[in-house]
């Protein structure tokens, strides 16, 4: 199962980080091949991406699935296909360094399945690290941006 944890250090008050998390058009349009995105409910956000895998592509809807909210430390959730099966899970985590300072932390993993679920496994994991070190950057930039709002 390819997986991927980031860690920054902002220098930003955990209060800003979480105004900005709460709400999904903040970050949801960070991701890279973003297309669009939809809040189905409090729990539950559908979200539209182009998958670039090299030798793969294709529409991908996930459905993001909100299992534990604990503000202002730690958004655990899970990833579904949109109408199937579990295919990944991630956090989000943020611990306050001092008034003006968060290090902020994010997981995910995937594990593709099927016929081709070795193989796209095995893209994936190049893929996530290149994507998270991308969403890292547009994220903290966007903070950035949002604090001096």
């Amino acid at each position: 199962m390819p997986s991927e944890i980031q860690h920054l250090e902002v220098d930003i008050p955990i209060e800003v980080i979480w105004d900005f998390i709460r709400d999904e058009n903040n970050w949801a349009p960070l991701f890279p091949g973003y297309i669009q995105h939809e809040k189905i409910n409090d729990r539950q956000i559908s979200w539209e991406f182009k998958s670039d895998l090299g030798i793969m592509k294709k529409k991908v809807t996930l459905v993001i699935d909100i299992k534990e909210w604990n503000e202002p430390r730690k958004v655990c959730f899970e990833l579904k296909r949109k109408n199937e099966k579990y295919i990944g899970e991630g956090y989000f985590e943020a611990r306050a360094l001092n008034k003006n300072k968060t290090r902020v932390s994010g997981y995910l993993e995937i594990n593709a399945t099927g016929p081709i679920g070795t193989l796209a496994n095995s893209l994936l994991k190049k893929a996530i690290q290149i994507n998270d070190e991308e969403v890292a950057v547009a994220i903290s930039s966007k903070l950035e941006e949002f604090k001096n709002k």
